[in-house]
Formats: C-alpha cells, sequence, structure tokens
C-alpha cells in the first residue's frame, strides 16, 4: 500500500481520528455517566498521547538520533533489538 501523500486526505484522516476519538468517549460516556469515568478517560487520552510523543519524537531527537520514527510497531522492535545488543 503507497504512502498517503495527499494534504486533503491527510487532513481527512486526522479528522477521522479525532471524530472517532469523540464519538468513543462519548458512547463510554452515555453508558456510564460519571465525573470519576469521564476524568479516567481524560488521563487514559492525555498519558497514551504523551507516550506517542515519547515515542516518535524524544527517542528520535535526545535518546538515539539514528531511530527514525515509523510506527508503533517499528518502535517495537527497535526496543527488541536494542534489548538483544545489551542496551
Amino acid at each position: 500500500m503507497a504512502d498517503i501523500k495527499n494534504p486533503r486526505l491527510l487532513y481527512a484522516k486526522g479528522a477521522l481520528f479525532v471524530l472517532s476519538g469523540i464519538m468513543a468517549v462519548g458512547l463510554i460516556l452515555v453508558e456510564h455517566p460519571t465525573i470519576k469515568v469521564a476524568l479516567l478517560l481524560g488521563i487514559a487520552i492525555w498519558c497514551f498521547a504523551r507516550a506517542y510523543y515519547f515515542v516518535f519524537y524524544v527517542i528520535e531527537h535526545y535518546v538515539d538520533p539514528s531511530y527514525k520514527f515509523a510506527g508503533l510497531w517499528s518502535f517495537v522492535r527497535y526496543l527488541f533489538r536494542k534489548r538483544k545488543r545489551g542496551g
């Protein structure tokens, strides 16, 4: 499968991710409408976003400049290769 290069399609893809996330959170809150659930969802979303930033930016720019982010699976492979080499 080829990479998407059209900026309009890339923006549409990003918008679909946001829309899907909003719908999922909305459906969870309709099912369990409590402040506790809303706060836990917010914390989980924030933590996963920060973890993603860590994987693609912090590792590439501060830990290992030779690593080039290509998705979460590439990061998992990077971790296993690094562990096999001894750190």
